[in-house]
């Protein structure tokens, strides 16, 4: 009984000891997860899709901060816009790193994070909308800039500074030295003068309150924000993903542009081939699908180039010619390719003179891609359809001779062989060869078939064919 007794207690210890065990091998991981997402590009359609990515995917991890590893000179105001928004609005702490520059839309996104370090000699600021030509846009645009600069420091909120026993609430970030980023008119005393962008160096920006701090490197970062134990992880691009930022390129953009409209005008100019418009609507789902899912082309820009491509496809098949049809059409596809290219802060404002040139700068951009296309389709008309070229055979010859075979008959000629005989040249099934008088001649078995060598007999001639029948039968 003792000895039974016993064994119960020692199973019970081993049970409690190997349970503890596994408790502490189950246990939960204290590990820090810091996922890193990298904004050193122009800021525009690619770069915004890998940052959407980044911070999907930071979420379905259960990231607990995210580092963006910061280095641009801006780029598209909506698509930094978009960024900020997604900053401010993303549950988990945000931390950037300026690693050298955040500069115009840059400074845009960088003062949305909740923590911003800057490496020695970094620099932000200087937050001014320009045109693609550098030059500056109108006040509206800047009053907008200026706004959102603005909203984007009062986010952050006051905090408390105590000082001689008296508590005073001040911004985190001053929003007046936010929009002075924008604003050359703005005084702020000791920090810029009028008629100067402000740009905040490392110790500036620490000093006014716009960075928590220097770093030379990411480990650094995420030590002086406090983080120890950590992993980093960031996003890897699939191949479709570097096929989708590939594709929404400006510059692949610009040669699926001379393919579209390189391969209309060739259908138009050789119509029934069919593979040129195949190759144009291929480009077209290549141009407009990669930026349409990524919000960039709206509903109404395809409308329009639809629109275009059915009235041209009228013009080939339905009424052959080149009229009103298909120069509304030319007119829809071009419009079509030429809106997704401007940046969409233009149509907030209506028209204006800056807003009037980058649209013709669009416009220009897709009327030169139209003149590579036509020089090119010529050219390519030439090499590859001319007789003995790669398809010279889908080419009619301009003429034909006796010379190459070709050879005509006199009407009358043939009428005069009816009831004459002579030898099937060929097997007749039912249309063949026969020959007569030592002259060979295209002709139909009214019987539907003669073997090669039957003495054959002319019956009759119908628009130039010879009808025969074996000689026994006629």
């Amino acid at each position: 009984m003792n000895k039974l007794f016993l064994k119960l207690i020692i199973l019970l210890l081993i049970f409690s000891v190997s349970g503890g065990a596994s408790e502490a091998q189950t246990g939960p991981d204290t590990t820090t997860l810091v996922y890193k997402v990298k904004i050193d590009k122009m800021i525009a359609a690619p770069l915004w899709r890998s940052v959407k990515k980044s911070f999907v995917e930071a979420d379905s991890v259960n990231a607990d901060f995210i580092l963006i590893h910061m280095n641009t000179y801006g780029g598209q105001v909506d698509i930094a816009d978009s960024m900020r928004t997604l900053i401010l609005n993303y549950p988990i702490p945000v931390l950037v790193f300026i690693d050298n520059q955040a500069i115009s839309a840059g400074a845009l996104i960088a003062i949305a994070a909740d923590s911003v370090y800057m490496r020695p000699g970094a620099s932000i600021g200087a937050a001014t909308v320009v045109d693609q030509t550098g030059a500056k846009m109108p006040d509206k645009y800047q009053s907008f800039m200026r706004g959102m600069m603005r909203a984007t420091a009062e986010a952050h909120g006051k905090k408390p500074v105590v000082k001689d026993s008296d508590t005073t609430w001040v911004w985190h970030r001053d929003p007046e030295i936010a929009q002075a980023m924008v604003d050359p008119s703005i005084v702020l005393e000791g920090i810029v003068d009028t008629g100067q962008v402000l740009t905040l160096t490392t110790l500036e920006a620490i000093k006014y309150g716009f960075c928590e701090g220097e770093a030379g490197t990411v480990e650094e970062v995420i030590a002086s924000a406090g983080i120890e134990n950590y992993t980093i992880k960031e996003l890897k691009l699939t191949g479709v993903d570097r096929i989708i930022m590939l594709l929404i390129n400006p510059a692949v953009s610009g040669l699926l542009i001379i393919l579209i409209i390189g391969g209309i005008y060739f259908e138009l100019q050789s119509p029934g081939i069919g593979f040129p418009l195949a190759a144009a609507v291929f480009a077209a789902l290549l141009y407009f699908a990669p930026l349409y899912l990524e919000g960039i082309a709206a509903n109404w820009h395809l409308m329009i180039f639809i629109i275009g491509i059915i009235l041209v496809m009228v013009e080939i098949f339905a009424i052959p010619g080149f009229g009103v049809t298909g120069v509304l059409g030319v007119i829809g596809i071009v419009t079509g390719l030429a809106f997704v290219m401007i940046d969409k802060i233009v149509f907030r404002f209506g028209p204006s003179g800056d807003g009037v040139r980058e649209v013709v700068a669009s416009f220009a951009i897709v009327v030169l891609a139209a003149v590579l296309a036509f020089g090119l389709s010529l050219w390519l008309s030439r090499k590859m359809f001319a007789p003995n070229r790669l398809f010279g055979s889908l080419a009619l010859e301009k003429s034909v001779n006796q010379a190459d075979g070709f050879v005509s008959f006199d009407m009358d000629k043939l009428a005069a062989l009816v009831g004459t005989t002579g030898t099937a040249h060929t097997v007749l099934r039912p249309s063949g060869k026969v020959m007569i008088e030592g002259e060979v001649y295209s002709a139909v078995a009214e019987t539907g078939f003669i073997p090669k060598g039957t003495a054959i007999t002319v019956r009759r001639e119908e628009q130039g064919h010879l009808y025969v029948v074996p000689s026994n039968k006629a």
